[in-house]
């Protein structure tokens, strides 16, 4: 299902997206390292957006390249990723010119794949790309989000510079959650311009991502619950797999 969320919205993605746990979840991929025995050495960011995990693990020492298919996401993550290779790839087409320690994927990316095959397509790409032993760290909105928290509730968020109103769609049988996302962008003169996105994205069961990640050649090392940084459990609903890739 082919969609270009992440156009207008990139102008005021970091605005809106303040809250989000990057720090913690830093921390947390710096210390699934240390427990698994990775040297992270050169780490992808894949859909690293307006790079700000980029450059946390940047700033943590870490040799970054980020990956986004938004090239306007990239536009915006020009300004805080110094020293930080950018390219823009759709992750079912991820090509690097070599292996690296650890892919880490975080902000629900993985969940932004909707068609059937899509997930185990990503996932083969990139044990491909990783190093014997490296690790690959994501996260996904679980299926309880999108049942129980997004199902179809309005929200919405004001700021001085701009203000939205999202609207959520998810259908239970084809766990696809739509966002309907309109947007007021303070223009000149006191005037706000209105621009509108529509976002698709696949709430994906914990017996699909186990079964893609064991055809893919990944063990399972640990979960986390992605706003706790906890174990995860049945009532998380953003979830972190930490998995290493096995290469016979």
């Amino acid at each position: 299902m082919e969609q270009m969320p992440y156009q207008r919205f990139a102008r005021v993605y970091d605005l809106f997206m303040a809250d989000t746990p990057y720090g913690s979840w830093a921390c947390y991929i710096k210390s699934a390292w240390a427990r698994h025995g990775v040297n992270p050495g050169l780490v992808l960011d894949l859909g690293c957006g307006t790079g700000s995990l980029s450059a946390l693990l940047r700033e943590m020492g870490c040799d970054m390249i980020g990956v986004d298919a938004s090239e306007e996401m990239l536009s915006e993550a020009y300004g805080k990723t110094e020293g930080i290779l950018l390219l823009k790839q759709d992750m079912r087409e991820l090509d690097l010119y070599g292996t690296v320690a650890s892919i880490v994927c975080f902000c629900d990316s993985l969940n932004y794949l909707t068609d059937d095959g899509d997930l185990l397509k990503v996932f083969k790409l990139c044990h491909n790309y990783l190093d014997p032993g490296g690790l690959f760290v994501f996260d996904v909105n679980t299926y309880k989000k999108y049942n129980e928290v997004l199902a179809n509730n309005d929200f919405c968020g004001v700021e001085d510079e701009a203000c939205y109103l999202w609207e959520n769609s998810f259908d239970p049988e084809t766990r696809l959650n739509e966002y309907r996302i309109t947007f007021f962008e303070k223009a000149s003169k006191g005037l706000y311009e209105r621009f509108e996105e529509n976002h698709i994205q696949r709430a994906y069961l914990d017996e699909e991502i186990l079964s893609a990640l064991k055809e893919s050649g990944f063990e399972l090392l640990e979960t986390a619950d992605g706003e706790t940084m906890n174990e995860a459990t049945e009532l998380s609903d953003r979830k972190i797999y930490a998995t290493r890739c096995l290469k016979g």
